[in-house]
């Protein structure tokens, strides 16, 4: 079992910085690609960014130059990813869901996981 555990959103003016981060913890031998998604509302779940595990990083155009996506990889650290959002805007409200594609420890099957989400909200 693997669990995603996201922190970091919140109310923030038009403008303002957000620093999301996501844990994942369990039977995790390696994550290939983490990263975050956004479902607001009345929309369907859209790619924010994600990051591999050599670094390589892909944002939706919406974000470019706004977001920045990264990761900590080392040993003794949990698997964590985070995204830092500048200049905010009321358009990125939304909630805001980690995923991680996982190798399993012992089996090594590959997994999608989801985070439960952490709201953002961008408004005056």
């Amino acid at each position: 079992q693997v669990q995603l555990v996201e922190s970091g959103g919140g109310l923030v003016q038009p403008g303002g910085s957000l620093r999301l981060s996501c844990a994942a913890s369990g039977s995790i031998f390696s994550i290939n690609v983490m990263g975050w998604y956004r479902q607001a509302p009345g929309k369907e779940r859209e790619l924010v960014a994600v990051i591999t595990s050599g670094g390589i990083t892909n944002y939706a155009d919406s974000v470019k130059g706004r977001f920045t996506i990264s990761r900590d990889n080392a040993k003794n650290a949990k698997n964590t990813v985070y995204v830092q959002m500048n200049s905010l805007k009321p358009e990125d409200t939304a909630v805001y869901y980690c995923n991680a594609d996982v190798i399993i420890a012992g089996s090594y099957l590959h997994m999608k996981y989801w985070g439960k989400g952490t709201l953002v909200t961008v408004s005056s």
